[in-house]
């Protein structure tokens, strides 16, 4: 099956979810910051650009900015089914953080750091959010089982994720931070991401 991840699309005549901050409020690293903030825009997401052989192609576009002393980041869920997604970076660099557990007792957590053109695999059953660490927008794309839909609720639950990433108020350093609500958080997995899309993507999709 073709599977031309880089195609050029015109995203113009296409209509994007837009997420706004105040959706991340049970999310976000530091609460006080988030009671005096404005509700601005944070992230684009166009769903169902390419529908293919029971996989559906999306596409979001976070631009850089901070929540307070945290950098942008995407809500973060989970797959309802057991799906796995993967994603492809388009135009900057981003973090893709996944994490695996029962509740708040996490067992795996690992972050890939991608750059333009690197691919990410998501296995099934990992929760996963997508930062942007940088000062330039971050277009990134996926690949998912077409009728998938994510959980957002143990990332809301538990107050974000297992690490929030921040600017460190002493500092000036970015560093990964243990979110203080899990009862239980392994040491953060730094893994590479690969150069290409796997041929076959039919472990994307629900066994």
């Amino acid at each position: 099956m073709e599977m031309n991840i880089m195609e050029d699309i015109n995203l113009q005549k296409l209509t994007p979810d837009t997420r706004h901050l105040k959706e991340m409020e049970r999310v976000v690293y530091n609460k006080e910051w988030f009671k005096t903030a404005p509700n601005f825009e944070l992230y684009k997401m166009y769903r169902k650009v390419k529908i293919e052989n029971g996989l559906r192609y999306d596409i979001t576009i976070i631009p850089p900015q901070m929540f307070g002393e945290e950098f942008v980041k995407t809500k973060g869920h989970i797959h309802a089914g057991f799906y796995g997604e993967v994603y492809i970076v388009i135009e900057g660099e981003g973090f893709y953080f996944a994490q695996k557990g029962d509740e708040n007792k996490i067992e795996d957590v690992f972050v890939v750091h991608a750059k333009k053109d690197d691919v990410i695999v998501i296995p099934a059953g990992y929760g996963h959010v997508t930062i942007n660490p940088s000062d330039a927008l971050l277009k990134t794309a996926n690949w998912v089982a077409e009728n998938d839909k994510g959980n957002f609720e143990p990332f809301e639950k538990n107050q974000g994720a297992c690490y929030y990433y921040i600017i460190q108020p002493d500092s000036g350093k970015a560093v990964w931070v243990k979110n203080e609500h899990y009862k239980q958080v392994p040491e953060l997995r730094f893994v590479e991401p690969l150069k290409s899309v796997p041929e076959n993507l039919d472990f994307l999709k629900a066994k």
